[in-house]
């Protein structure tokens, strides 16, 4: 009797072993994959990656002027474009942003909410984050029409886009983003209503560096012709620091107008160079 209690005490006790392996293991290889991006920008669109709970991010964003000739150094001396920006971690799913930016002194509040993330199990086979803003232009009132048809809200515009990015294998990251920009008034020729396709993605080659690439098309037509952006370049990355540098066919850096009014089309070879600083703490 004796034998038989012990032998089902064992048999109970490696079972119980047993189920807490393939658990831990299950639960291990369910757990989310390494951040599919380093930061919440790739070159000037947002990621799906999220800051964490409690943690502030610092962005530095600069775009130099238009790539010419050599007595500007290719732009350097030229006008510049600079967004600064603070984000912050209100969960690790959720974060809020504000910025401000040198051309048409834009102010821009953003959040980003992270809906779903890849796992290493594969149940969950991609990142989905919806991201949002509301920009405000701050230059006179003369921009915005005759004075007395001035309204606060033509100031106005604003972003929709739902990101899905998927990791593949340890180096490569690609990231899809239908955008919907609203702008309250526009100039003549232009639409209220715009719409983009995005597509980003991010390559490791040596250890924290990776080569990066944005490319937004428009989807709504215009009677100005409104071009897509691209870029392409490189980022350098630490534990708290990141740094981009790149080219690309737009002085914007807010999305909203890169959206509905570039204009320089990068097949005529319109490129400026650029830099964004990324800091974590």
């Amino acid at each position: 009797m004796k034998r038989n209690i012990y032998l089902i005490t064992l048999v109970c006790l490696a079972t119980l072993l047993f189920s807490y392996n393939a658990f831990s293991q299950d639960e291990e290889e369910d757990k989310p994959v390494r951040a599919l991006f380093e930061t919440l920008t790739l070159i000037d669109n947002q990621t799906t990656v999220n800051p964490d709970k409690g943690q502030f991010v610092l962005e530095i964003q600069h775009r130099f002027a238009q790539i010419e000739e050599i007595s500007d150094i290719y732009g350097i001396y030229g006008s510049a474009n600079t967004r600064l920006g603070m984000t912050y971690g209100i969960t690790d799913k959720l974060m809020v942003g504000f910025g401000t930016t040198r051309t048409y002194k834009l102010q821009d509040l953003e959040w980003k909410y992270a809906i779903l993330t890849q796992t290493k199990s594969g149940r969950i086979p991609v990142s989905l984050s919806y991201h949002g803003n509301a920009v405000l232009d701050a230059r006179d009132d003369k921009y915005f029409g005759p004075a007395e048809d001035y309204k606060f809200a033509y100031r106005m515009s604003y972003l929709n886009q739902l990101m899905v990015a998927r990791r593949f294998g340890n180096k490569i990251s690609l990231q899809f983003a239908p955008t919907f920009v609203y702008y309250n008034a526009v100039p003549e020729g232009y639409n209220n209503a715009n719409a983009s396709l995005y597509f980003g993605g991010r390559f490791q080659v040596l250890g924290f560096s990776s080569i990066i690439f944005e490319y937004d098309q428009p989807v709504i037509a215009a009677e100005q012709e409104v071009y897509p952006n691209m870029a392409l370049g490189v980022e350098i990355g630490t534990s708290t620091h990141s740094f981009r540098v790149f080219a690309c066919n737009y002085d914007n850096i807010v999305r909203n107008p890169s959206v509905a009014f570039n204009s320089n089309n990068p097949f005529d070879g319109n490129f400026r160079f650029g830099f964004n600083i990324s800091i974590r703490f």
